[in-house]
């Protein structure tokens, strides 16, 4: 008879790690990534651990909210979780809420406390979480997903036009096929004709791929006016060109433009998906864990999109660990057809990472997929402690 097994304790750690370059957009610059860190530790002494981001301007949640939410919503539900087998595992870590009993959204918790359960739970059950991907019961959900496929990406942050042509030739040593550009402030137009320039022949060969994203700095007027000034340029998509509570006007822009819309602050929730989708706007969807909940929400976000022919990539937040960096892995494992994937950026963007080999994309924005049982990466303690900027939330249970 194989025993329940309980979890003992549940630690919160507030990270601070200096970033290599400042990264900007028109909604933020970072000079330090601050990602909350969550360690499960199991009866067994099995420990699995779980990153977020918040970001006040896509979840609505900050720092101080995710870290009371663990505690008043997740923890009186991880008391009560006394799994068998993996299975139940899935079953539990499926049910998380994604909203607390006000209604407001709380993704970004449940992001760090599902990775932290699903990989100490994988640990000690010995399975791998690619078996995630049959309790969905759709046969092309599935290993290998797109290990063959799909490619990790470069951001192109709101740089000085003037070091753009610089930054991308370097980058293109390393056969990078996909870029994303950041826009929406007063010197993207720079910025967009020193990147056609220094991209030109690979983007008219489609041998190189360009996105262009706002983080929803345009109203629809505003919108209409730039994406019509650079509808014949050789642009795949625009990511967020509205705020993100843009509502009918998603519908409107796609009537007024010919590039296909992305969305991703305004696509939160499974709620958020099936309001875009009504509207008939954006024709591609940017998947991201820590904004979406975790592995299993992103997941049902690409199944809804396949269902409705939307296309979809898998984003990233500035400044993950390799901890994040594993689990995009496993969304890539058991995805086909994602377009572009951003993440793994590893040491090219942190000083320093939570385990002793950071992940990161090589050479063309390959990647190894992850084996082993949980996340496939083993967290080091003793850097938990050392980049944490206050004592961590020790709770037993």
């Amino acid at each position: 008879m194989i025993m329940p097994l309980p979890i003992s304790h549940l630690s919160i750690y507030s990270l601070a790690i200096p970033m290599r370059r400042k990264f900007s957009h028109s909604a933020a610059d970072r000079v330090c990534s601050e990602p909350i860190i969550v360690q499960i530790e199991l009866a067994d002494h099995t420990c699995g651990y779980g990153e977020t981001h918040p970001r006040t301007y896509v979840t609505g949640e900050s720092h101080e909210d995710v870290i009371k939410t663990i505690q008043d919503v997740f923890v009186p539900i991880l008391i009560k979780t006394r799994p068998a087998n993996f299975g139940e595992v899935i079953e539990a870590a499926a049910n998380l809420p994604l909203t607390d009993d006000n209604g407001r959204v709380i993704t970004a918790a449940r992001a760090a406390v599902e990775l932290a359960m699903l990989d100490a739970y994988s640990r000690a059950f010995r399975r791998s979480l690619e078996s995630i991907a049959g309790w969905f019961e759709q046969p092309w959900l599935s290993p290998p997903g797109c290990r063959d496929t799909t490619r990790y990406s470069v951001v192109i942050s709101s740089m000085e036009a003037e070091r753009i042509h610089t930054f991308l030739r370097k980058v293109r040593l390393g056969w990078i096929r996909h870029f994303k550009l950041k826009v929406g402030d007063n010197d993207d137009q720079d910025r967009l004709d020193a990147t056609l320039r220094t991209l030109g022949r690979g983007l008219n060969r489609k041998k190189v791929t360009l996105t262009l994203d706002a983080n929803g700095a345009w109203n629809l007027e505003q919108a209409t006016r730039k994406l019509h000034h650079w509808q014949d340029h050789p642009i795949t998509c625009i990511e967020q060109p509205l705020a993100k509570d843009a509502g009918q006007d998603w519908g409107a822009l796609a009537k007024q433009t010919t590039l296909p819309l992305m969305a991703d602050e305004s696509l939160v929730t499974p709620d958020d998906a099936e309001a875009l989708i009504v509207q008939r706007g954006p024709t591609w969807f940017n998947i991201r864990l820590s904004k979406n909940g975790g592995l299993i929400p992103a997941l049902q976000l690409a199944v809804t999109a396949r269902k409705h022919k939307l296309a979809y990539q898998l984003g990233c937040m500035v400044g993950e660990t390799s901890i994040l960096s594993a689990a995009g892995r496993f969304f890539l494992q058991m995805v086909p057809n994602v377009r572009f994937a951003e993440g793994s950026f590893g040491r090219f963007l942190l000083s320093e990472d939570v385990v002793a080999k950071p992940l990161r994309f090589t050479f063309g924005g390959r990647w190894k997929p992850m084996a082993d049982y949980g996340l496939g990466i083993d967290v080091e303690p003793d850097r938990l402690q050392r980049l944490s900027i206050a004592p961590p939330v020790r709770i037993p249970f």
